[in-house]
């Protein structure tokens, strides 16, 4: 009989339980390191090195999971909101997931991006492709990356605003209607 079978350790899928341990860690508010990761799921402190070299490489697995989870609460489905309101609503719901999941959002954008990093920076380039393409059909020929950074500057500061509690908290949909307001005042300028 093996050691595994002896401690009753198994996964099908260590890496994903050690994820789903750490971001239950994670947004519970609790620290975690690579040993309290591998307490929650069952497995020894070594087993998370099989998959994380480090801290740093488990945030950033989160981190990746952070923006697949953001773009699937944008409504991706693949095709490019139609009006000014649609591109209202992606930063309508860009602020509500800062809100309702802050120290993943936390970690997503709390340390520079490591371009080494294949996944989290992959799923980071379909956040910002989905905004340059949807920017590019509500406004051909203009500059949809130059776009792109304002949209997101905006969308990201109302959400920091708000996490810092420099703008009022509110009913969740005051706070839709606050950042509603916001980004069409802005793309209304001069129209």
């Amino acid at each position: 009989m093996s050691t595994s079978e002896k401690s009753g350790y198994h996964h099908g899928d260590l890496r994903t339980a050690l994820l789903s341990t750490a971001m239950g860690l994670l947004e519970a508010g609790e620290p975690f390191s690579l040993r309290a990761v591998a307490r929650g799921a069952g497995v020894s402190p070594t087993a998370p090195y099989r998959h994380f070299q480090d801290r740093d490489a488990l945030e950033s697995a989160l981190a990746a999971e952070g923006f697949r989870d953001l773009l699937a609460d944008l409504g991706a489905d693949g095709k490019p909101p139609a009006s000014l309101d649609d591109l209202a609503e992606f930063a309508v719901a860009y602020v509500a997931f800062a809100l309702r999941r802050p120290a993943l959002f936390h970690v997503m954008f709390g340390k520079p991006c490591d371009d080494a990093d294949d996944e989290r920076v992959k799923a980071a380039d379909a956040l910002h492709e989905l905004l340059a393409v949807s920017l590019d059909h509500l406004f051909p020929g203009a500059d949809a990356s130059a776009l792109a950074s304002a949209g997101w500057g905006l969308a990201h500061g109302l959400a920091c605003l708000h996490l810092d509690g420099k703008l009022p908290a509110g009913s969740s949909e005051e706070i839709a209607e606050r950042v509603r307001g916001a980004f069409l005042a802005i793309t209304s300028v001069g129209h």
